[in-house]
């Protein structure tokens, strides 16, 4: 008997996904676009009323309580994501952002750095392939799993140090499950977006480094990190930046960093200037 093909088209009809994060900005505007695509979309979030709310919002199928840091709590949220449909999309988008020098953070803040955004994906990535696995047993084969990483991740962001190592971290697992899951019929991509205007950003210190830094290049929308995640689906395009201009610019800083970070000042200038013409 031949496996049917998985594999996305312009709409995910048959197809449940799954977006973590999702109760708010970037995470909501992917849910909203998957939605749009047809996919039966469960909106997870730690905040679970925020989760339900936005599921009834936007049409998903449900809204869950999800702390990403519980390695278990992904697989039944992956259980609960296939009783609508089989998977088809899995989107690594919760995040924490705490600015600030390495020797500044607290503890907390480092724990949480590292235990949402590196061991968060590490867990969501085991469940979703498990689940994907599973089901290509059973004849669906294939599937997506997007991981939200940043353009932090591409070069030395002062400031943001550790958040940047984080997501450096988990961009270099997009690429090596990418070509470990080949042969599973299961894509891996990532985005590594500019800053985007969500509750992140305007959370970080108002006169930090980290805020003025990625204030200094293009401030993106939520429905634009959106549109990337969908344009990446069914493709074997493992990482995308936005705007690509800055990924380059991200790249060659990681490349000669003490050169390029003298222009740090200045870069720091600039965006304390946008953020003032803001106001």
């Amino acid at each position: 008997m031949r496996a049917r093909s998985a594999r996305p088209g312009p709409a995910g009809s048959g197809r449940s996904a799954v977006v973590t994060g999702a109760a708010r900005g970037i995470g909501e505007a992917i849910a909203t676009e998957l939605v749009r695509l047809g996919y039966r979309v469960l909106v997870t979030d730690v905040d679970g009323a925020a989760a339900a709310a936005t599921a009834r919002r936007i049409g998903a199928v449900a809204g869950l309580r999800h702390d990403v840091t519980e390695e278990a709590a992904h697989a039944a949220v992956a259980e609960q994501a296939r009783t609508h449909a089989p998977l088809g999309v899995w989107v690594n988008n919760a995040g924490v952002g705490h600015d600030g020098t390495l020797a500044e953070l607290s503890s907390d803040a480092v724990r949480s750095l590292v235990e949402v955004n590196l061991l968060g994906v590490v867990w969501g990535l085991r469940a979703a392939t498990t689940a994907l696995r599973e089901q290509a047993a059973g004849g669906v084969r294939g599937g997506d799993i997007v991981i939200i990483a940043s353009l932090s991740a591409l070069g030395p962001v002062p400031g943001l140090s550790l958040y940047a190592a984080t997501k450096a971290a988990v961009l270099s697992l997009a690429g090596s499950l990418h070509s470990e899951l080949r042969r599973d019929g299961i894509r891996v991509h990532a985005v590594c977006p500019d800053g985007v205007d969500t509750a992140l950003l305007r959370g970080m210190a108002e006169d930090g480094q980290a805020r003025a830094l990625v204030r200094s290049g293009t401030l993106l929308t939520p429905g634009e990190v959106a549109h990337a995640v969908s344009g990446l689906l069914g493709s074997r395009r493992v990482y995308r930046t936005l705007p690509a201009w800055r990924g380059a610019l991200m790249r060659t800083a990681a490349l000669a960093p003490g050169p390029t970070m003298r222009l740090e000042p200045v870069l720091r200038a600039i965006g304390g200037r946008r953020a003032r013409s803001r106001r």
